[in-house]
């Protein structure tokens, strides 16, 4: 089903460029999806997309989804937001055929975000290993991160989030909560860590301080390292991630507590690094991709953050490096928007959050 739909651009723009209008149309690519969280591109044409009540789904290349989920996956905790999340390809896939997933593991009681990595042969995982576990494990169902990325040594980041309930474990360098850790493609710890060798210290971190981050990017033409991060009622956040750094959660924020307390009276502290940007109110940040494709070039390089509060696409706009502007696209739609990435084919996809969720794909306007 298609549906052209034009969007106005409403935010800063660059100095002296013109305000223009930017058409586009978003046609229904897949349907039939429950609660979608994550998709990944296979180079065969089809899609991999996961859902968070504990199924990994494949999309055919005209978009018909397999009605047969794949087996070899392990047993999920599935709980308000704990379930299946990220699916990503393995930087050598075409080779060894490695793919990552992350997920809730454990009980109700007792659980936290897994790492894990598989091979899909005739759609079925083979080869499974458990790769990392993020400790301690912890009470309730809300705020497990599960965003990956690859750097340009191709190592892996893994966001993770602070447990809700355990937000001072964010500072706390000991354990995993509310961090942003990095290991290599087999699970082992890279030793050029920050803080590998520091007593007491979780050598897998990379980043400390974060609430519950559920987007994150690698700009390899740049180096540089994106992400965003849920805050409470507002405060959400989109920082530029540095290793050893400290995102100050929750010493220092934008937001306050869902009662209407104040978390705390700062929003910055020396030897804490700040946001790039953040967003009070809240707009629910829940991924974030980079636009390197063709169909867009008004769009190159600028980053795109899905919004779930909000039912939007923040598209973020950079200019050498800096901040130069965002804006709200796709808010037409009304849904909750749980993924955004940019496909072989330069379209942009997205996946709603809905028990009827949809594969979405935006292309220019004919």
């Amino acid at each position: 089903m298609l549906r052209p739909l034009r969007a106005l651009l409403l935010g800063a723009l660059l100095v002296g460029a013109p305000v223009l209008a930017q058409d586009y149309r978003i046609e229904t690519f897949g349907e039939g999806l429950e609660h979608p969280w994550s998709l990944a591109f296979l180079p065969d044409g089809r899609l991999l997309v996961t859902e968070r009540v504990g199924r990994l789904r494949i999309v055919e290349a005209d978009g018909s989804l397999d009605p047969q989920p794949v087996a070899g996956l392990p047993e999920i905790f599935v709980a308000a937001q704990a379930g299946l999340m990220e699916v990503a390809l393995d930087p050598d896939y075409a080779d060894n055929r490695w793919l990552y997933l992350s997920y809730a593991h454990g009980s109700l009681e007792a659980n936290n975000t897994r790492l894990a990595r598989a091979r899909l042969v005739d759609d079925e995982l083979h080869d499974f290993e458990v790769l990392f576990t993020a400790a301690p494990l912890k009470a309730g169902a809300a705020h497990y991160g599960g965003r990956i990325a690859f750097l340009a040594d191709q190592s892996l980041v893994l966001t993770l989030g602070d447990g809700f309930d355990w937000r001072e474990q964010a500072q706390n360098p000991a354990n995993h909560l509310g961090k942003i850790v990095r290991l290599n493609r087999d699970g082992s710890v890279p030793q050029d860590n920050p803080l590998v060798g520091q007593a007491g210290a979780a050598a897998e971190i990379y980043s400390l301080g974060h609430r519950n981050v559920q987007g994150i990017v690698f700009d390899a033409e740049s180096g540089r390292l994106y992400s965003h991060e849920h805050g409470p009622r507002g405060g959400d956040e989109l920082n530029l991630i540095e290793p050893g750094r400290n995102y100050g959660w929750p010493l220092a924020t934008f937001g306050i507590d869902y009662t209407g307390a104040r978390i705390s009276p700062y929003t910055e502290l020396p030897g804490l690094t700040p946001p790039l940007l953040h967003w009070t109110p809240s707009v629910a940040p829940s991924s974030l991709t980079q636009y390197r494709g063709a169909l867009f070039p008004e769009w190159q390089g600028d980053l795109f953050a899905a919004t779930l509060v909000e039912r939007s696409v923040r598209r973020i706009r950079l200019h050498d490096g800096m901040l130069a502007g965002e804006e709200s696209l796709f808010e037409e739609l009304g849904e909750r928007i749980r993924d955004v990435r940019v496909g072989p084919d330069g379209a942009l996809y997205l996946l709603t959050d809905n028990a009827d969720g949809r594969l979405l794909r935006v292309l220019p306007s004919e």
